[in-house]
């Protein structure tokens, strides 16, 4: 992802924001902070998606010029990183143990997912590293959760995985299909289904383009199904587990 306001490619760091230390933060740094530029960043995401985000436009936002970004953020891709990791500190991590592992879970992927709808620009993002500490706090207990549940060290990643992919998923086509599609193309693709209801019955009669409410009753009932499957897998795993 660039802009034609990006540094000069020997600027360009090499490395995720992440494994880099923070940038020009001293006492030469312009009084503008890196959390402001975020905050700024994440405002813009939300009204306008990841297509309008440039730094040129981020700074007239900020009422400051291009150059004064790059003493704190390289790219716009470390914009990006930044924003993500911020977002996530919305996810709040549940209080482990008060009401067994399945809750614990639960409640974490539940409020992961309402967070991706509140800013729906940020789904489509989930593929980049992920290494902001909000993000791998949220991990640490996933992963934690998990192993304390019972979950072998064999089946951890599939587990955590498994979870994870469902929620980025179902998010981004919620998102992409309440964002991107308007009232007419749904009553288009409706009509286009009923009309061919010979061929896809099935489709015509429960798909989501048909049955497009039901978002919050089919998440719950697959993350049911999901840890209904990690408990089975917990249950017959050797070693020691703490299930509830």
């Amino acid at each position: 992802m660039s802009s034609g306001t990006e540094p000069a490619p020997e600027a360009k760091a090499a490395v995720n924001v992440w494994l880099r230390a923070s940038e020009r933060q001293g006492r030469d740094a312009p009084p503008l902070s890196r959390d402001r530029i975020i905050e700024e960043a994440v405002a813009l995401l939300d009204e306008e998606g990841t297509g309008r985000l440039t730094m040129r436009r981020l700074a007239e936002r900020l009422g400051t010029g291009s150059t004064t970004l790059y003493w704190h953020v390289k790219t716009k891709d470390d914009v990006l990183d930044l924003a993500l990791d911020t977002i996530f500190s919305e996810v709040d991590i549940p209080r482990a143990g008060r009401d067994g592992w399945r809750a614990d879970v639960s409640a974490l992927i539940n409020r992961w997912r309402e967070t991706l709808l509140r800013h729906p620009w940020s789904a489509a993002l989930l593929g980049r590293p992920m290494l902001g500490p909000n993000v791998l706090a949220r991990s640490e207990f996933l992963y934690a959760t998990l192993l304390k549940a019972g979950v072998g060290e064999s089946q951890i990643i599939a587990a955590a995985y498994g979870l994870s992919n469902y929620v980025i998923g179902s998010a981004l086509m919620q998102a992409s299909w309440m964002t991107n599609v308007d009232q007419a193309t749904r009553q288009a693709a409706e009509q286009h289904l009923r009309a061919n209801r010979d061929r896809y019955p099935s489709l015509a009669e429960h798909g989501p383009l048909v049955v497009d409410d039901q978002w919050d009753a089919g998440f719950s009932r697959g993350l049911t199904w999901l840890l209904d499957g990690i408990q089975a897998c917990a249950d017959g795993a050797d070693g020691p587990g703490t299930r509830a």
